[in-house]
C-alpha cells in the first residue's frame, strides 16, 4: 500500500499530458486524499441504426499505448490512497479468514484404472498438489503435479486439463501462466517424471483414445477464444497434429470428451441455443467422426453411452429436456426412443450414465435435485436433502461398473461435502466434510428460502442467511449478490469467508434472478434478448424485498455482481441508484454497445444468443436502453468498487476503465468511486494463488463492512 499522498512510480511521470484534475467532482471530500484521475477525452463517434455513439474515452483500448498503462497506475494509487485507513482492518480480515481454512488437507480420493487419485495442500504453499496411489490408499504416494514448483518464478499459474493415459503411464495436461485463459499442453511420462517434447498452444478440451498414445484436444482461435478446432495428436511427439474437424460457425464452441463406459469420444458443438454432436469409437482413432444428428436451430442435444445405446438429453419437445435412447448402430433422431418426457415445471440440467443406473440432476422451484434411475427396471428415486436452500454438484465418478456414485452437498451454512449414495440400497454415506476451523457453528446461523413477487408478480427465489435470532428491525447492514445471465444458476455455495461479515450482523443474501438457470430453461429465456431488463427489475424487486420486510437499510445496503453480474450492478445502478449505499462491480460487461458491435473481440459473435445483435435495429434499440456505460446520467451514485485485471480475456480492462472515466466526468455527487487493476498477470477470476486471492477477499470485505458503518 502507498502513502496517503502516495509516492509516483516513474511510469506516472506521463500523467501530466493524460489527466485533468477535477476538482468540482473529487469521489472524496477529504482533503487529506489526492484528486482522483480524470481521463482526457478523445471522441470517437460511431454511426448505426441512426444513432451516434460518442465514445470519449475509446483511447483506453490501446493497451500498449503507455498512456493507458499510467492512467490504471495511477487509479490505483488513488484507490490505495482511499483504502488506506482500512489497512488494519484487512489485515484483522485476512487473519480471520485464514484462520478457518485447514491450510493443510487432503481431498477424497477417487478410483481410475489401478489407481487412487487426489488433490491435497499444504500450509504456506497457494496451490494443490496432485498424487496418486496404486491399488490402496496405504501405497506409496506418486506425485504427478506438484503445481506449486509450476508456479516457481510465475505470478500467476492455473492448470485447466488433467488426463492420464488408460494404462496410467503417461499425463496430459494444460496450464496458464498468464491469467488469459490460454492453456498449452503438455505431457509427463509418469514412469520416468520426464516431459516428453508434446507441445501445443490455446488447448481447450484433452481426450486420450484407448490406445494409450492418441490424444484429441481442441485448439481455440486465437483472437476470437473460442475452441473450433479438434486435433488428433500422438503422444511423444511435437509436429504432424491432423486437423481432423473445424467448426465453421462463429456462434459455436467445440468440446470433446469420452464416455464413462470408455467406448466412444464424442466432439460436441454448442451454441447459446443449439449443439450437434459428433462420435467416434474410442478404440478407433483413426476412424471418421459420425454426426449423432445434424443441427437445428434452437435444439439442444448431449449424447452419453450404455450398452448398444446411446442416452441423449434433448429440448426438441420442450425448454427443460427429455431423456431419449437410440441404437449405436443408428442413432439418429428417426430412432429416438423417449426414456423419460419434458416436464414444464422440472428442467433435466445433466446426465451420468453408468452401466446398470443413470444419474439426473434436476431443478425445480428454484433448487437442485439428483435423480437415480435403474435402467434395468425403470425404478427411480430422488435424494432427499435436508435444509432449505443448498447446492449440489457431481463429483469425480470415473468406475462405469459400479453400484456408487458420489455426489457433492454444501449450503451457505454446511461446509462442501462429498457424499458416497448406493443406487441400489437409496442411501448416501458422506466420506468427508471440509473442516472449518476457528470455532465454526453451523447451529449459531439460520438460512431463509424467500419467495420474491416481481415487479410483474413472478416469485424470484431469494436465498439469505444471518445470525440465528438476529433483530431484524430494518436498521442493520445487508449484503445482496446478483449474477442472472447465460442461463447459470447461483446456487448457495458455502464460504467460510461470509462469516466475516455475518458474524459482524450482516444479512447475507443471494438474488436468483432471471436470466439464470434456477428454474429451468423457461428462466433463462426471460432474462435475456428482449427480456433483458427483468434480470435488473428482478434484482431491484430482491433488495426492496430485503429493505421493506426488515432484513436491512438501504444506507447500510451493498451489493455485489462480477462478469455479466457487473452488467447487472451497472444497470441497476443507473435504475435506482437511491437504493444502495454501495456496490462492487467485478469485472463488469458494461459497455455492451461497443463490445457487441466489434466482432474482432473475443466471445461476441457467440452472445449474440445472448444478449442480440446491435446490427438489428429492433435489437440496437433495446440494448442501448439498458448498456450501463451508455446510460451513465449526471447524477447521484452510490459508493462504488470498480475491479478488473489487465490480462482479463473474457471482459477486456478497457470496459471498467472507460466506465469509471465516463462516471467520473458526469456523476454529480461526492461520494467515492475507486478502481483497482490487477496489472499483474491474473485473469477473469484474478490472481491465482489461494492466499494472494484471500488477500483480495480481505480488500473487498474492508470495503463492504466500512460502507456498512462496520470498522473493526
Amino acid at each position: 500500500m502507498h502513502e496517503v499522498l502516495p509516492r509516483i512510480p516513474l511510469s506516472l511521470l506521463l500523467v501530466a499530458s493524460v489527466f485533468i484534475l477535477n476538482t468540482a467532482n473529487a469521489a472524496d471530500s477529504s482533503d487529506s486524499l489526492p484528486k482522483p484521475p480524470a481521463a482526457k477525452k478523445v471522441a470517437k463517434v460511431t454511426e448505426i441504426n441512426g444513432h451516434k455513439l460518442v465514445d470519449n474515452y475509446f483511447w483506453l483500448r490501446d493497451k500498449p499505448n503507455p498512456e493507458v498503462k499510467a492512467y490504471l497506475e495511477a487509479e490505483n494509487a488513488y484507490t490505495d490512497a482511499v483504502m488506506k485507513p482500512t489497512e488494519a482492518f484487512q489485515k484483522k480480515l485476512y487473519d480471520e479468514m485464514l484462520s478457518r481454512i485447514k491450510e493443510t488437507d487432503v481431498e477424497v480420493p477417487y478410483q481410475e484404472g489401478q489407481y487412487l487419485y487426489y488433490s491435497r495442500t499444504e500450509a504456506g504453499k497457494q496451490y494443490q498438489i496432485l498424487c496418486r496411489k496404486k491399488g490402496s490408499i496405504e501405497a506409496s504416494e506418486e506425485v504427478l503435479l506438484d503445481i506449486n514448483d509450476m508456479a516457481k518464478g510465475r505470478a500467476f499459474m492455473s492448470v485447466s486439463q488433467v488426463a492420464v493415459s488408460p494404462d496410467g503411464n503417461l499425463l496430459a495436461y494444460s496450464y496458464d501462466d498468464t491469467g488469459f485463459r490460454q492453456f498449452m499442453l503438455a505431457v509427463k511420462d509418469l514412469r520416468t517424471g520426464k516431459m516428453l517434447p508434446d507441445h501445443a498452444e490455446r488447448v481447450g478440451s484433452v481426450v486420450w483414445a484407448n490406445d494409450n498414445k492418441t490424444i484429441f484436444y481442441t485448439q481455440e482461435d486465437a483472437v476470437a477464444k473460442r475452441q473450433y478446432q479438434l486435433y488428433r495428436h500422438t503422444a511423444g511427439t511435437n509436429d504432424g497434429d491432423a486437423l481432423v474437424f473445424e467448426e465453421k460457425d462463429e456462434r459455436f464452441n467445440l468440446e470433446a470428451s469420452k464416455t464413462r463406459s470408455s467406448a466412444y469420444i464424442f466432439a460436441v458443438s454448442s451454441s447459446h441455443t443449439t449443439s450437434e454432436a459428433r462420435y467416434i469409437p474410442a478404440d478407433q482413432p483413426r476412424a471418421d467422426f459420425k454426426v449423432l444428428e445434424p443441427r437445428k436451430q434452437n435444439v439442444e442435444y448431449y449424447p452419453d453411452h450404455n450398452g448398444d445405446s446411446f442416452y441423449i438429453r434433448v429440448n426438441d419437445t420442450g425448454r427443460n429436456f427429455r431423456l431419449v435412447k437410440a441404437p449405436v448402430a443408428d442413432p439418429g433422431s428417426k430412432n429416438w426412443q423417449e426414456v423419460t418426457a419434458q416436464q414444464s415445471n422440472v428442467m433435466l440440467d445433466d446426465l451420468e450414465v453408468f452401466k446398470n443406473f443413470y444419474v439426473s440432476y434436476e431443478r425445480e422451484n428454484g433448487l437442485p435435485q439428483i435423480r437415480t434411475t435403474d435402467i434395468r427396471n425403470g425404478h427411480s428415486r430422488r435424494i432427499d436433502f435436508p435444509e432449505p436452500a443448498y447446492a449440489i454438484q457431481n463429483s469425480v465418478n470415473r468406475v462405469y461398473d459400479t453400484t456408487e456414485f458420489r455426489y457433492r452437498y454444501q449450503s451457505l451454512i454446511t461446509p462442501p461435502s462429498v457424499f458416497a449414495y448406493d443406487m441400489e440400497a437409496g442411501t448416501s454415506r458422506l466420506l468427508k466434510q471440509r473442516e472449518v476451523l476457528g470455532g465454526y457453528d453451523h447451529s449459531r446461523y439460520e438460512v431463509e428460502q424467500i419467495y420474491v413477487p416481481a415487479a410483474d408478480g413472478v416469485k424470484v427465489p431469494l436465498s439469505v442467511v444471518h445470525l440465528k435470532g438476529a433483530k431484524l428491525d430494518g436498521a442493520g447492514p445487508l449484503y445482496l449478490y446478483g449474477y442472472g445471465s447465460y442461463g447459470l444458476s447461483m446456487d448457495t455455495f458455502f464460504s467460510s469467508d461470509i462469516f466475516s461479515m455475518v458474524d459482524r450482523g450482516v444479512v447475507a443474501g443471494v438474488a436468483h434472478i432471471r436470466g439464470g438457470g434456477e428454474m429451468g430453461k423457461a428462466w433463462h429465456d426471460a432474462g435475456r434478448m428482449m427480456n433483458k431488463k427483468t434480470t435488473f427489475t428482478d434484482f431491484i424487486s430482491c433488495a426492496e424485498y430485503l429493505v421493506g420486510h426488515g432484513y436491512g437499510s438501504t444506507d447500510r445496503l451493498v451489493i455485489e455482481g462480477r462478469s455479466a453480474g457487473g452488467l447487472l450492478m451497472g444497470a441497476v445502478l443507473n435504475m435506482r441508484p437511491d437504493l444502495f449505499k454501495a456496490a462492487l462491480v467485478g469485472v463488469p460487461f458494461v459497455d455492451v454497445m461497443n463490445t457487441m458491435l466489434d466482432e474482432s473481440l473475443p466471445l461476441t459473435v457467440g452472445e449474440f444468443e445472448e444478449w442480440g445483435n446491435p446490427k438489428e435495429k429492433a435489437a440496437f434499440d433495446y440494448m442501448i436502453a439498458y448498456s450501463p456505460y451508455d446510460n451513465i446520467d449526471a447524477k447521484a451514485y452510490p459508493n462504488m468498487l470498480v475491479k478488473t485485471s489487465f490480462n482479463d480475456s473474457q471482459v477486456m480492462y478497457w470496459e471498467p476503465a472507460k466506465y469509471v472515466a465516463k462516471m467520473r466526468a458526469t456523476r454529480t455527487d461526492h461520494n467515492t468511486l475507486i478502481m483497482k487493476t490487477n496489472l499483474k498477470p491474473a485473469g477473469h477470476g484474478g490472481a491465482s494463488g489461494r492466499y494472494d486471492r484471500l488477500h483480495d477477499t480481505a480488500f473487498d470485505y474492508a470495503y463492504f463492512l466500512t460502507q456498512m458503518g462496520i470498522q473493526n
